[in-house]
């Protein structure tokens, strides 16, 4: 039987069952409120697979109203942190048989608002949002709406959206009292952009663990920088080196930032670790096979998406259910960047 011309009715007679019944047990929805028993799940489920069968999504989106689509926006598709995110989005959408559509913002507010119309515009079911500041006007303005949004790798201020992400200052913590037992006293802090909340979230957990050490923070110990990049670590390290109490170690904002400390440290005639530890956050695919590898705060990327795609599949489900917020919990992975503090 040619693919094309598979339908359910043919489904449903390969598997001996009503057409009414082939659909709701092809449907993920309707089977896991148990309306078709297992056996007669399993032989449609068989039927459709010998016969290829496709459900055609354009009658099942006039049907069920639903596109069956989620728009996702990443505000940098060049940072190795979001393609494993992405892909444990697609894998658990996939498996209720919804797809991504991916918008890359550039950062750009601009940009940000003709992909979220675009999106909006094809009818996306769900958003799902890496790119929410903190203080973030569309987000008000999509929440009083009727699509259902998640945040990733972000965190609104007053929890009110379903938000996954991992614990920011107990990471920093981590890498701060990593340092600490190594023997340093003069950590840094290359802070991420305070608009985004893991920016604010990793500099006010690098604050409090650095106190909760007994050591001062002073205005010299900490640099801004005005994105996530390497371009932008580079800078802030240049700052930090130039100060003639400069650190014997830095605790960067993520992981780009700490590369940047790399370049930074390589022209100012300094080594890693001999001379200045750092310390990333993470824990990006390469970040092992840098030169030294990256002691950096690792946390599952992959689960995370897994973890984004079924919140925003039960906001689909349940629009005014309770609100979610998931912080899945990190870890250290210490390798060659950090050392102890050298003897003066």
């Amino acid at each position: 039987m040619n693919e094309r011309s598979v339908t359910l009715r043919d489904v449903a007679k390969r598997a001996g069952v009503h057409p009414a019944t082939a659909s709701r047990a092809l449907n993920e929805e309707t089977r896991a409120r148990g309306l078709v028993n297992s056996d007669t799940v399993a032989r449609v489920m068989q039927a459709a697979r010998e016969l290829n069968y496709s459900p055609d999504p354009v009658a099942r989106s006039l049907k069920t109203r639903r596109s069956h689509t989620v728009g996702v926006l990443i505000p940098d598709l060049t940072n190795p942190l979001f393609p494993p995110i992405i892909r444990g989005i697609e894998d658990r959408l996939a498996q209720s048989g919804y797809v991504a559509l991916l918008g890359n913002t550039d950062n750009d507010p601009d940009r940000e608002k003709l992909v979220l119309s675009g999106m909006r515009t094809r009818r996306v079911d769900g958003l799902v949002l890496a790119t929410a500041r903190r203080r973030y006007s569309v987000l008000s303005e999509l929440n009083m709406g009727d699509l259902p949004i998640v945040l990733v790798n972000r965190v609104v201020e007053d929890r009110a959206l379903p938000s996954v992400a991992t614990d920011d200052a107990a990471g920093i913590a981590m890498a701060v009292t990593h340092l600490v037992s190594l023997g340093h006293t003069r950590i840094a802090h290359v802070a991420g952009p305070q608009e985004l909340s893991t920016g604010a979230g990793r500099l006010s957990g690098f604050i409090m663990a650095m106190e909760a050490a007994g050591l001062e923070v002073g205005s010299e110990s900490i640099t801004y920088a005005e994105n996530f990049s390497v371009a932008a670590g580079t800078k802030c390290c240049r700052e930090l080196v130039a100060h003639k109490l400069h650190p014997t170690a830095i605790v960067a904002g993520n992981d780009m930032l700490a590369i940047g400390c790399y370049q930074a440290l390589e022209e100012s005639g300094l080594k890693c670790p001999a001379d200045v530890s750092v310390v990333g956050f993470n824990d990006i695919s390469f970040s092992s096979r840098l030169s030294p590898p990256l002691t950096s705060v690792r946390f599952p990327h992959y689960q995370v998406g897994i973890e984004v795609a079924q919140l925003i599949l039960e906001r689909i489900q349940a629009p005014t259910a309770p609100t979610k917020v998931l912080f899945l919990p990190p870890e250290l992975v210490v390798r060659g960047s950090t050392a102890k503090v050298a003897t003066p």
